[in-house]
């Protein structure tokens, strides 16, 4: 086993680059900038290639393998962040802008593509015993490459130019392909005969959705971070507006959260490894973070009242910071256990499915977390945060009330 997870983790590091990139570091300078919530929320469209990896994941399935869409693809992000480094830097002018936003996109189809064919070889690779730890892995990593470009690169922005940055992401990614086509342990096992290979046909979604257990693990992965992810888009914001600074907040929301996040994801992988009960750890570690999102609620509700503010080295700074590095520590029990299900649900599909199945499932989880992410600007900007919140709050307890609907098959 850990001969496969070492390198999944390598790969999966890699992969969380681009969406640290454009999560933690993009935002805090937009808004630092002056533009609106609204504003800082709708670049969130750079995403927009995630949600049609549904297009090429019967690809994945059909054409070559999957290790070998992953080494093309992690080779074109390369390229990519090679084209971005010839950009001339963001300060010399605003004609390169609209190039380096193409760029960006581009950059998001190449992961897009990438995601797909390393969840498929993750799927195939994995035993029904190893689903714990490797989804721990593919969590962990994955929000620590997202830690590394995203908070870490905001605290050594001042020293840090464009071309270097993005040369190192090409020779990360360059290293990265050589590392998925050379190691033994990711080879595959044999594939499906071209006759059993999907097609873009309406029967395909018909025999995605007739796996045991797809319907009701679509809607969970779409709720169950709505109002997590909505607050966690706006409460760094808020604490922004009230006296906190950029790198500040590059310390406690990227790295200092993250690697909250990451000891989450961990201890749930380790509690799946020891046997734990998936559904009923699922249900557990909701119920701690509709909790701790209550806690948050009644800070922002507090910081909301005229004239308050953070002033240095007070209980109530500490406590807003605190509350950051706490709801990414539940958030990261929960994303792993949900991971799991997924994962779980995809490998009761037949091979010749399991990237689109997979990515079914993905496209639907990144879709509920971007659906807020996107809207939750917009929502504080026109309903104010008080009621923003209190519907954040709401659709929290969303999950709790799917879960007591799960099949029996994912038990």
């Amino acid at each position: 086993m850990r001969g496969k997870l070492l390198p999944l983790a390598s790969l999966y590091l890699v992969q969380g680059l681009p969406y640290g990139l454009q999560s933690g570091l993009l935002p805090t300078l937009l808004r630092a900038r002056g533009l609106s919530l609204t504003r800082v929320g709708l670049a969130k469209a750079l995403y927009a290639p995630w949600l049609f990896k549904l297009v090429w994941a019967p690809l994945v399935d059909a054409r070559g393998s999957a290790r070998a869409w992953l080494t093309r693809s992690t080779a074109a992000l390369g390229l990519v962040c090679g084209l971005l480094a010839a950009l001339p830097p963001a300060e010399a002018g605003q004609a390169g802008l609209p190039v380096a936003a193409a760029l960006l996109l581009l950059l998001n189809l190449g992961a897009a593509v990438q995601d797909v064919a390393l969840d498929t070889l993750a799927v195939q690779l994995l035993e029904p015993a190893e689903l714990g730890p490797g989804n721990t892995v593919q969590v962990v990593a994955y929000k620590l490459g997202a830690a590394l470009a995203g908070g870490g690169l905001l605290v050594l922005l001042p020293t840090l130019s464009w071309p270097r940055l993005f040369l190192l992401l090409a020779t990360t990614y360059w290293l990265a392909a050589a590392l998925a086509w050379t190691v033994p342990a990711l080879r595959q096992p044999p594939r499906p005969q071209p006759s059993e290979h999907p097609h873009y046909t309406l029967h395909l979604l018909q025999d995605v959705l007739a796996v045991p257990g797809t319907s009701w693990t679509a809607g969970f992965v779409l709720t169950y971070k709505l109002g997590e992810q909505g607050a966690s888009s706006l409460f760094p914001l808020v604490l922004l507006d009230h006296g906190a600074s950029a790198p500040e907040l590059g310390l406690w929301n990227g790295v200092g959260a993250v690697a909250c996040s990451i000891a989450g994801s961990s201890l749930a992988g380790a509690l799946l490894a020891r046997h734990w009960k998936l559904l009923p750890l699922l249900r557990s570690v909701l119920q701690l973070r509709l909790g701790g999102l209550v806690c948050q609620t009644a800070l922002l509700f507090h910081l909301d009242i005229p004239g308050a503010s953070l002033g240095p080295s007070t209980v109530l700074r500490g406590a807003a910071l605190l509350s950051l590095c706490l709801q990414h520590f539940l958030g990261g029990l929960v994303t792993t256990a949900t991971f799991t299900v997924m994962m779980r649900c995809s490998q009761l599909a037949p091979s010749a499915l399991q990237a689109t199945h997979y990515s079914l499932l993905a496209t639907l989880e990144l879709l509920g977390k971007l659906l807020l992410g996107a809207l939750a600007g917009a929502l504080a900007d026109s309903l104010g945060l008080r009621p923003c919140f209190s519907l954040l709050l709401t659709l929290s307890a969303l999950p709790l009330l799917c879960l007591s609907l799960a099949p029996s098959s994912l038990a």
